[in-house]
């Protein structure tokens, strides 16, 4: 008994539990001295308290739980940082910023990327010609140089349209990105060859996807883009692959030289 309730009072100092938590005073104090004599005394101790056998129970019990309670606070902190951070947690962290702090961290987002500072030019309308950033990108994407084994890429060339969409997004825009995509592929079509079936069907689908930005165009402003499309038909025929009928196809269903003779 003396060996466990030193262990207890021990365990107390250094878990920083405090003394009595939990119990009255007077409970702390136990009966006369039994027959065995052998009891546990911390030296230096105001009132040289006594420890039970229910006490240590008591004591240990508390410490088990103090310790479950740490390792659950401990994983919930975890989880809280493992998890991906959401624009509402952006906003919330934004809230904190004064206009000096705002104008700062736009900055060093305009300074991070290329792409950002694209994004901004074109949403801010600055710039002679704010589609060119987004052009440069279609060009060296669809239309890379092959003698210095740079790499072709739909899926980014795509990108910069879906950009410049993200961006602004006008509709005049969004016809001479497309086009020029086309007239890209085209010009890179014409210069070497290329047997990927993946890239002839994207050029197709872009295509298409002229056709329709443009028909939400105002009349007079189509003439120039439908001179554009109508070019890219007769290019096609050098092309193979079918393209060239499937550009045909696609132009006579829209039927937008009709429209603009009207």
């Amino acid at each position: 008994m003396a060996i466990v309730g030193q262990f207890a009072w021990v365990s107390r100092l250094t878990s920083g539990v405090p003394l009595g938590a939990g119990l009255a005073r007077e409970d702390l104090t136990l009966p006369p001295k039994p027959p065995s004599g052998r009891w546990t005394k911390l030296k230096g101790l105001a009132g040289r308290h006594r420890c039970s056998f229910a006490e240590v129970v008591s004591l240990e019990r508390a410490k088990k739980l103090a310790h479950i309670t740490i390792i659950e606070r401990f994983v919930a902190v975890v989880r809280n940082k493992n998890a991906s951070p959401t624009w509402s947690d952006v906003r919330a962290a934004l809230l904190h910023f004064d206009r000096a702090g705002l104008l700062g961290l736009v900055q060093d987002l305009y300074t991070a990327s290329k792409d950002n500072q694209a994004f901004l030019h074109a949403r801010l309308a600055l710039g002679h010609d704010h589609l060119e950033p987004f052009k440069a990108s279609i060009s060296n994407w669809i239309c890379p140089d092959v003698m210095k084994n740079q790499p072709i890429s739909v899926s980014k060339a795509k990108k910069a349209i879906a950009d410049y969409k993200k961006a602004i997004g006008r509709p005049d825009g969004m016809a001479e990105l497309s086009i020029f995509y086309c007239e890209e592929a085209f010009s890179f079509l014409e210069s070497c060859s290329l047997e990927d079936e993946s890239y002839f069907a994207a050029l197709i689908r872009m295509y298409e996807g002229s056709l329709e930005f443009v028909s939400n165009l105002p009349p007079a402003e189509r003439a120039t883009y439908l001179e554009r499309l109508d070019k890219l038909r007769s290019r096609a025929r050098n092309i193979g692959w079918g393209v060239q009928d499937e550009l045909n196809s696609l132009w006579y269903a829209v039927a937008l030289d009709e429209q603009q003779s009207e």
